[in-house]
Formats: C-alpha cells, sequence, structure tokens
C-alpha cells in the first residue's frame, strides 16, 4: 500500500464514476501523465498508464499474475461472481496447456477456412443496412459479430439474447460493485443459467469451434469442466470487445473523410484501419495484475498481493510511444500497440478479431461512397468497456 514517503503520486480521481465513463479521456490523461505509477485513492488501487510500464508488466507474468483476477477484486480473497477463467484467470504451467489447445482451435488456417463465410455474412448485413442511407452503424458493428461468432463456435440459435448481457456482466464485474454493476446483475437474468447451458458438449452444433475444444477431453488431454471453461471464453470476452473496436474504427472514418477515402480506394487496408482504431479507443481499456511478490516500479515498492491497473487506453496514446497519439493515422505504424496485450496472455482470438473487422469493413469500403456521422454518438457505459450504445451515422453508394 502507498505510503507518505512513497514517490508514486497519489491521485484524488474515480475513473470508474459515470462522469469519468462518459468522458475518459481526461481520465487517461491524468493517470498517464501524473507518473510511471500512480495510486488511485478512492479504490486503493494502483494504475499505470504509461506503455513502457504497462508492456513490461504483462511480460513479467511471474512477478504479476493473472490467477488472483484481472480486474480490480483480488479473487483469491474474495471470491467472485463465476468461477475463473482456465486461461484468462490463470498462470504457468497450469495456462501453458489451455494456451496451447485455444492457439491451436483458433490458429491461422481455422481462421482462414472461416473467412470466406464471414466475408458473405458481413456483405449481406452491410447491404441490408446502407440501403436507407442512414443507419445505425453500433448496431450494424453488434450484429456481425454476435451472428458469426456464435454461429463458428456452434452456439444454439435459440438463447442467443443471453450472449450480450451475460459478458457484460462479465465485464462489469471487473470493476468496482457499483450501480453499473447492480444493473448488469439486474439485466442478466437468466444469462448464466444459459450459458452454464451452452458450455456443454451436447448443446453445441457439431462441426463447430466448441466441438473441436470437446475434441481434446477424448484424446485425454483435458477434463470435460476444463473444455466447458473454454468455451465459455468465447461467450464471455469473444464479442464485445470485436464489436467496440469496429464502433471505434467507424467512428474515426466518419470523422475524418480522407481517412475514409483511403479505405473506400483500398479496401485491403481494412486490417490497418482496424489496428488504428484499437490504438486510438482501446476497447478494453484496463485490465489488472496482481503482484505474486514484492516488487519495484519506478522506484514506488510495491507489496505481495497488491493490484496494478494498467489504464491500456492511456497507454495506447502515450507520445512517449505513438507521435501524435490523438489523431487517427492510417499511415501509422500500430505495431506494438496493447488493446490486445501481450506476452503470454495476449489475446488468443486477436486473429479471428481482426478477420472479423476486416470482412466488415472491407464490405463497407466496396459499397459506401461516403460516411458521416448524422448525429450524437451515445456512449455505452461499462466498468471496464469503451464503446457506443448508438453511432447513427450517414452514407452514400458507390
Amino acid at each position: 500500500m502507498v505510503t507518505a514517503t512513497s514517490p508514486a503520486p497519489v491521485l484524488d480521481i474515480d475513473p470508474f464514476s459515470v462522469a469519468s465513463l462518459s468522458d475518459p479521456r481526461p481520465v487517461d490523461e491524468a493517470i498517464r501523465e501524473s507518473g510511471e505509477i500512480v495510486w488511485i485513492q478512492k479504490h486503493g488501487l494502483w494504475f499505470t498508464g504509461r506503455h513502457s510500464v504497462a508492456e513490461a508488466i504483462f511480460r513479467d507474468y511471474e512477478t504479476f499474475e493473472s490467477s488472483a483476477g484481472t480486474g480490480v477484486t483480488n479473487t483469491k480473497r474474495a471470491e467472485n461472481w463465476r468461477k475463473p477463467s482456465v486461461i484468462l484467470e490463470n498462470d504457468p504451467p497450469s495456462h501453458t496447456k489451455y494456451r496451447r489447445i485455444m492457439t491451436s482451435v483458433l490458429s491461422q488456417r481455422v481462421v482462414r477456412r472461416l473467412t470466406e463465410g464471414f466475408q458473405e455474412q458481413a456483405d449481406r448485413l452491410v447491404d441490408e443496412a446502407v440501403t436507407a442511407g442512414e443507419f445505425d452503424a453500433a448496431a450494424l458493428a453488434e450484429s456481425f459479430p454476435l451472428t458469426v461468432l456464435p454461429d463458428a463456435v456452434g452456439v444454439n440459435p435459440e438463447g442467443r439474447e443471453h450472449l450480450l448481457p451475460y459478458s457484460n456482466l462479465n465485464f462489469q464485474a471487473m470493476g468496482p460493485r457499483n450501480e453499473l454493476y447492480d444493473r448488469a446483475v439486474e439485466a442478466a437474468g437468466e444469462a448464466a443459467t444459459f450459458v452454464n447451458w451452452q458450455m456443454r458438449r451436447e448443446a453445441l452444433a457439431p462441426g463447430g469451434l466448441g466441438h473441436t475444444i470437446y475434441g481434446y477431453v477424448d484424446e485425454g488431454e483435458i477434463s470435460e469442466e476444463d473444455a466447458g471453461m473454454l468455451v465459455r471464453t468465447f461467450l464471455s470476452a469473444g464479442v464485445d470487445t470485436t464489436i467496440f473496436g469496429i464502433q471505434f474504427t467507424l467512428l474515426a472514418l466518419a470523422e475524418d473523410p480522407s481517412a475514409w477515402a483511403q479505405l473506400r480506394e483500398d479496401p485491403a487496408l481494412a486490417r490497418k484501419a482496424f489496428e488504428e482504431g484499437l490504438r486510438w479507443n482501446a476497447p478494453s481499456p484496463y485490465i489488472g495484475r496482481t503482484t505474486a511478490r514484492e516488487t519495484e516500479i519506478a522506484g514506488v515498492r510495491l507489496g505481495e498481493g497488491e493490484k496494478v491497473i494498467m489504464a491500456l487506453g492511456a497507454a495506447n496514446r502515450d507520445p512517449r510511444r505513438f507521435e501524435n497519439p490523438d489523431v487517427y493515422d492510417l499511415s501509422r505504424d500500430t505495431s506494438g500497440h496493447l488493446a490486445f496485450g501481450t506476452g503470454i496472455h495476449g489475446c488468443v482470438g486477436q486473429m479471428m478479431a481482426r478477420m472479423e473487422a476486416t470482412c466488415l469493413l472491407s464490405a463497407l469500403a466496396r459499397r459506401v461512397e461516403t460516411i458521416e456521422l448524422a448525429g450524437e454518438p451515445v456512449r455505452f457505459l461499462s466498468n471496464w468497456l469503451r464503446g457506443f450504445e448508438q453511432l447513427p451515422v450517414r452514407v452514400t453508394l458507390r
């Protein structure tokens, strides 16, 4: 815990207040520019918004563990609302096996095999959306991943309305137990019951990624329960972040006609447009680690069992790492952005997310001549995510 002699700045701000979540940039800047590591008095947590510090924490998994939870709660000391993930909230050596399995299930070969079908679905959804000339880009960005990923996993069509409430609760619970968390609990209703049912082998459609995971049970590598937990990862962490990443990319392109013109003339830039969108506004702006032993960051001593929250939205706009970081720039080299994390816990589904975004953005680029905002975007308020409830746009067709 911070002491009077500690050189770490103590900030009197609340990153999880409605005001902060409605306008997060000043909070990000305060965290990042006040020091390499800061103490948030309101929540009794360490934060860092410096790219170099966050990257180092990601890579030092022996000192900064994930198995105590990746939110604000130390799940080794306080019970969480669900069982911990065997991959996201796990450390080596146990983590290694599950990581290897998920990397195989979501390999480049698998993603390539799925691409054609995903692209066909993206083309259909875009054609339906743009015909009216004005549409909600937030809804388009939501409907595509919420269709293609569950289809690929083998999720039953009936009950999919529970997926977003469940995922919302998962991410709200990463933050403090505030009003947003309470609302998520109420809105989730029977979502947890559906997800627990859907995780089972017999609930999954044959031939999907879910059954591929259960194949490792048949080979004796993991238990039936482990396989269900890996399927749950798709249902709790594989949709929202992709949705919001696409939304921020569309916002940037709607606000910058020159950037849209580049993409329109060369739809092959869709992947690059998405990467810069992730850097410009990380859809998952925070991720936590817990000190497994006493350590030091920038001269500040941390004891064992202390939470450090990496402010990824701040780190991805760190001027020490990226020139003119507040500007969305399609010519930028985005390598090193931390929206997917890095190291052994880097997002295992990032190739899938990139492919989904590339399909949707390239479909729009081939169909749309111009795009602009048609109204004020409405933010989605979340302790642990950033995105929009509404993103009205106006387009002209090619």
